[in-house]
């Protein structure tokens, strides 16, 4: 069979989802693939690129992947770019010089940022946000810096100031518009953002159009307004937007748009029928499609065509729905009411910091477009009216009104949407194309996932798409298994209430009475969480111990490279001098890499096992205990100093953090918890992105539920204001069992709130009202884990049964050779295989 020759130029997520639909339908075989990768890294995950400031590497963000390239039979050139296209010989030439021949080729080169041409622009510590090599040039900078600038304030410029925040430089965001995210909100969605950034601590300047960046006088930078201010700072990020990548169609004489772009038609070809332009580069109907959702479909779109079908790009919505600087916004469709006789509805909660706008149609039955600031819940409701024409309730502001007691709650379940409701828009996943799915064999929510791959790219419509498989499957008559696992034929809560009620203390017990088999790695860990939940028995007690992972084993954090990291609890993160002296002196005896953790602690890298019960007792001895790091449990209470120290302090912040980190240390449950505790509104503990965040006010204290960072941080709710301690203690003993008690397993306070119905305001008739009559049981469960604390370290030094899984062979004293260090930056890392296999000719130093 004579294979079409087919090159690709560029290799981002739009070029890794046109690879992708070639394999899922079938076409791979059909063609003879070069992909051209400019970047020494295979395609990844721009749209989360501000997590790989939060902890993601550059493999968590990876897409593309070289075993499954190869698998599907792909050359795949990386550092290498298609520098010119002769369109009479139909070949290509490449900055390395190959030349190669192609029948049809596909130009997915994206796009770049847009950098003012300001005098200055090209100054040292004056960058750009776009890739990962950007990242770590903006990582270094970032080191022998103290204030930070972006340039730019829309969704990419908002994401370059997190990244700001998260290296701890002092950050100021400058825009030449009147308002932040100009294009999808309006002035009064803008106020209220702007509002919401600056309280993170985020100088906001607008309408600021700048002039010239020349030598500052106290910073590296000196920006000159043309109004005449100037603003210094040592980096510049410009987010100023993006243009299309679009010389390779200039140089070839390919049409191109009037301001750039590759110009396509409905199925993606450019003005030479054999070459095709998805993603940033193409320009359709004079519009640059700016989100990777429309790229995606441009992609099925050119191989539909490639194969010979009939589908057709025909525009995108443009609606999006992000979190910014832990920040719901949202923007659909006409948010500024441009459309002939559109009508508003504006909601404003300035107490809860909340504002919301309905664009309608003039008849008021249709939507035609929404912005939500502070708070986006209602996102995929208002998205589905839009996109679907689903007439509007009598009385459009209900969907945007706050529920209120017994008020009538106007909702859209799933039932209601038409077969084209698109659930997943990042892969273009209809309605209709989950229930073709499950009508060919898919029966669960994975098989959907996997079938479609709906909900694997942003995660945006997950819960959507649950709702959808769950319903589609109970319409079929498929009763939904929400079972644990096999072994367990009930839910988590179930067995929670089982295991509480029938007071069952061992996984034993539980599976002879109400289950079936062995176990496997789902249940046995999700039951030794439940029973520490209840009755906080030692982990390793002969009854537990087959539970635990690795991590809740050895009481550490497994590496990479089979060593452990130690925490020892700093409570609240006050330290004496004596036990900072203690932790280096543990440090340099066992030659362990140092960091200052998120949570105010320190941790020490690179204990071999053998070692960890020598650690323990040492740090034991000084008065520190365990700190839980590698448990489903309370991680850290974050504190300022508060009133003791700070002028701006307005109760004692730290002696609140730890009274309550040594109340909750130690208290298993589904996911991780953490704390923070703020001395006043200023807010320097974070601890509205905390599970349980909690701000001293000249009141009392302000309580904050189910905030959390991460990949996809959320803002903590607002749950009660004007608390004295007692109470607060009681609501968060309540909010907390509460949470053991229902949520699923490995599920984040943040998630198990927003999928409970009634959301908080049915956790604060629970906890507060007191409406499920649990109050009290759950403050005396609270107490019965509370009073059973013990340091599991300590425990386990005491037991010399324990003790013996504390080596790294059974039969010998020896230590793992494998486990080799490197020194950097004065401290030790893990060696790479590479550096192992240097050892003989000794060109790095090294240490076993």
């Amino acid at each position: 069979m004579n294979k079409t020759k087919l090159l690709i130029a560029g290799n981002g997520m739009v070029g890794h989802q046109f690879l992708q639909s070639l394999a899922d339908n079938d076409q791979l075989a059909h063609f003879d693939i070069t992909v051209f990768c400019e970047e020494s890294r295979l395609a990844y995950d721009r749209v989360h690129l501000s997590a790989y400031f939060s902890g993601a590497t550059a493999d968590d963000l990876a897409m593309g992947d070289a075993e499954v390239y190869r698998r599907w039979g792909l050359t795949v050139l990386t550092d290498e770019k298609v520098t010119a296209i002769d369109r009479d010989q139909q070949s290509v030439t490449t900055n390395k010089g190959q030349h190669l021949s192609y029948d049809k080729l596909v130009l997915a080169t994206g796009s770049y940022p847009f950098v003012p041409p300001v005098p200055g622009h090209d100054r040292q510590q004056c960058l750009v946000y776009r890739t990962l090599d950007d990242l770590d040039a903006i990582a270094a900078a970032a080191k022998n810096a103290t204030v930070g600038t972006v340039v730019g304030g829309g969704l990419l410029g908002l994401e370059a100031a997190k990244a700001l925040t998260d290296l701890g430089l002092k950050t100021h965001v400058v825009e030449f518009a009147p308002r932040l995210m100009a294009v999808q909100l309006d002035d009064g969605g803008g106020a209220l953002l702007r509002q919401k950034i600056e309280a993170l601590g985020v100088s906001v300047h607008t309408e600021k159009n700048t002039q010239l960046i020349d030598d500052g006088e106290h910073c590296f930078h000196k920006m000159n307004f043309a109004d005449g201010e100037v603003l210094e700072t040592d980096l510049i990020l410009f987010s100023a937007g993006i243009r299309p990548r679009d010389e390779l169609a200039r140089q070839s004489g390919l049409e191109v748009g009037e301001r750039g772009g590759i110009v396509i038609n409905n199925h993606c070809q450019t003005s030479d029928p054999a070459i095709y332009a998805i993603g940033e580069c193409a320009l359709w109907n004079k519009q640059i499609f700016g989100l990777v959702a429309p790229g995606n479909q441009m992609a099925k779109v050119a191989v539909s065509h490639l194969r010979g079908g009939n589908d057709s790009f025909t525009g995108a919505d443009m609606s999006t729905k992000l979190k910014l600087m832990g920040v719901d916004v949202a923007s659909i469709g006409d948010a500024h009411s441009r459309t002939p006789g559109a009508r508003n509805y504006t909601f404003v909660d300035e107490r809860e910091a909340v504002y919301k706008k309905l664009v309608v149609s003039d008849d008021g039955k249709q939507l035609l477009g929404a912005i939500l600031v502070g708070e986006a819940e209602n996102y995929g409701t208002l998205l589905q009216y839009m996109l679907n024409g689903i007439p509007l309730p009598e009385y459009p502001d209900t969907l945007i009104l706050p529920h209120r007691g017994d008020d009538e709650q106007t909702g859209l379940g799933v039932a209601a949407l038409p077969e084209t409701a698109q659930i997943c828009s990042c892969h273009d996943v209809s309605k209709a194309d989950v229930r073709a799915a499950l009508d060919g064999g898919c029966c669960s929510l994975a098989d959907v996932k996997g079938s479609t791959k709906a909900a694997t790219g942003c995660g945006g419509c997950a819960a959507l798409l649950t709702d959808l498989v769950n319903h589609e499957l109970e319409e079929l008559g498929v009763e939904v298994n929400r079972d644990l696992c096999e072994h367990f034929p009930y839910s988590r809560q179930d067995l929670y209430n089982i295991i509480r009620v029938e007071e069952i203390r061992s996984f034993d017990e539980l599976l002879e009475q109400q289950g079936r088999g062995h176990g496997c790695e789902i249940c046995r860990p999700a039951v030794g969480s439940m029973l520490a939940s209840c009755w906080n028995d030692y982990i390793l007690s002969e009854k537990n111990v087959s539970l635990q992972d690795t991590n809740d084993t050895f009481m550490a954090n497994m590496q990479k490279d089979g060593t452990y990291s130690v925490v020892p609890r700093v409570a609240g993160g006050e330290i004496t001098a004596d036990k900072l002296i203690v932790l280096g002196q543990v440090a340099k005896q066992y030659n362990l890499y140092s960091k200052i953790t998120g949570g105010q602690r320190v941790d020490l890298f690179g204990a071999r096992l053998e070692q960890l019960p020598e650690i323990w007792k040492i740090l034991i001895d000084a008065g520190f205990e365990t700190g839980h790091a590698y448990g489903k449990s309370l991680r850290t209470v974050k504190s300022c100093v508060g009133s003791t120290w700070c002028r701006f302090g307005v109760d004692d912040s730290a002696g609140l953090a730890i009274d309550l980190e040594n109340r909750y240390k130690g208290l298993r449950a589904p996911h991780k918890i953490k704390f923070a505790v703020s001395g006043c509104t200023r807010e320097c503990a974070e601890a509205q992105s905390k599970d349980i965040g909690i701000i001293a006010t000249e009141k009392g204290w302000n309580l904050y539920v189910c905030g959390n960072g991460g990949m996809k941080p959320r803002h903590g709710d607002l749950f009660a204001t004007d608390l004295d301690r007692d109470t607060l203690i009681r609501y968060i003993d309540r909010i907390l069992m509460f949470y053991i008690k229902t949520a699923d397993r490995l599920q984040r306070t943040s998630v198990w709130m927003e999928n409970m119905q009634g959301g908080l305001d049915y956790l604060r008739q629970v906890v507060i009202e007191d409406s499920l009559k649990l109050g009290a049981e759950l403050e005396q469960q609270m107490a019965l884990v509370v009073s059973r604390y013990q340091c599991e370290w300590k425990t386990t030094l005491e037991n010399p049964e324990a003790l013996k899984r504390f080596r790294h062979f059974v039969n010998t004293e020896a230590q793992d050779s494998n486990i080799l260090f490197v020194e950097e930056r004065q401290q030790i890392r893990p060696a790479t295989a590479d550096e192992k296999n240097l050892i003989a000719a000794e060109p790095i130093k090294l240490v076993g």
